[in-house]
């Protein structure tokens, strides 16, 4: 019999896991097959676990919750639940219900009919987001895929149906500091989009500030493309080409017109200039040089406090 694994990440979603749990259980009851949802606490700061407890201990059967040590970031948590996920289909979704659980029948309607190995969601429309976070998240798509070997569809959600094989493809790749959207993409396999519009969290505040999201688009960037080094080179070639010819100007205007001091202005915007070029290169190598620190410690990508599961009987 087909089984479902349903992976949810969760930082401070008390107020959503109950209506999450509620929403989904209805449309899986309804697809009559066996299913497993995967609850990961990462490190929650509210009554989050609380109430996922209380899932577990209400429905032990279908219920599995695993709760971090601390906060590990969703890229942790999403591998912690992958990990753990026994179904030979799996999805991954978020407890806010932006996520539309409806979309699952659909979903395994196009993966039987069109004998794809993965069905993603992306979103057509940022209704509801602020302009500034759309317009900067339209451009990192638009960046990442100029430089990468796969494309990562724009508006693309973690949100997607993969079978088994795609899966096991993931957990594979066993780095450090992880880009789920890039990963899912790297691995291959064919892939079919279903669009839909923005849907807003059903209750609760969303954790991704602006500034996370930069930080976020960083890490897919380096994590996915060395491109950012090769931009340095180049840089790097070309001011040293400007400042030579600069230098030959400046020698032969002092040999003829011999007064060196009225470049003075024009020197100093120079020298902050390369100044400010080497501090760029010098940080693009940073962080790829933090990111091999990183993968060279061999920590693990997370901490496991305790797992909320139904025991196996023995046999």
């Amino acid at each position: 019999m087909n089984k479902l694994s349903i992976v949810v990440p969760c930082y401070n979603e008390q107020e959503t896991v109950n209506i999450f749990y509620r929403e989904t259980t209805k449309v899986v009851d309804a697809m009559k097959m066996d299913y497993e949802i995967i609850f990961v606490n990462d490190g929650s700061r509210d009554k989050t676990l609380e109430e996922l407890t209380k899932l577990h201990d209400a429905h032990p059967e279908h219920v599995i919750v695993i709760d971090f040590s601390r906060n590990f970031g969703k890229e942790g948590a999403l591998l912690a639940g992958l990990e753990s996920a026994t179904g030979n289909y799996v999805t991954v979704m978020d407890a806010d219900l932006q996520d539309p659980p409806e979309y699952l029948p659909k979903m395994f309607t196009v993966m039987n009919e069109q004998h794809v190995d993965i069905v993603g969601t992306r979103r057509v429309t940022r209704k509801g987001e602020p302009k500034i976070r759309s317009f900067f998240a339209r451009q990192f798509y638009k960046l990442i895929n100029k430089f990468t070997e796969v494309e990562i569809v724009d508006g693309a959600r973690d949100f997607r149906l993969m079978t088994r094989p795609v899966v096991d493809s993931v957990l594979s790749l066993q780095e450090y500091h992880r880009f789920s959207k890039g990963i899912f993409a790297w691995v291959g396999y064919k892939t079919v989009y279903l669009e839909y519009e923005n849907v807003e969290r059903v209750a609760g505040e969303t954790s991704w500030s602006f500034w996370k999201l930069f930080a976020y688009a960083i890490e897919g960037i380096v994590a996915f493309t060395v491109a950012p080094l090769r931009m340095a080179t180049i840089f790097g070639i070309l001011v040293s080409i400007i400042a030579f010819l600069y230098m030959l100007f400046v020698f032969g205007k002092a040999l003829i017109i011999g007064d060196p001091v009225a470049g003075y202005p024009s020197m100093v915007v120079i020298i902050l200039f390369l100044g400010g070029i080497q501090l760029l290169s010098l940080g693009i190598i940073g962080e790829y040089l933090s990111k091999t620190y990183m993968e060279a410690k061999k920590r693990p990508k997370y901490i496991i406090r305790k797992k909320y599961e139904q025991q196996k009987e023995e046999c």
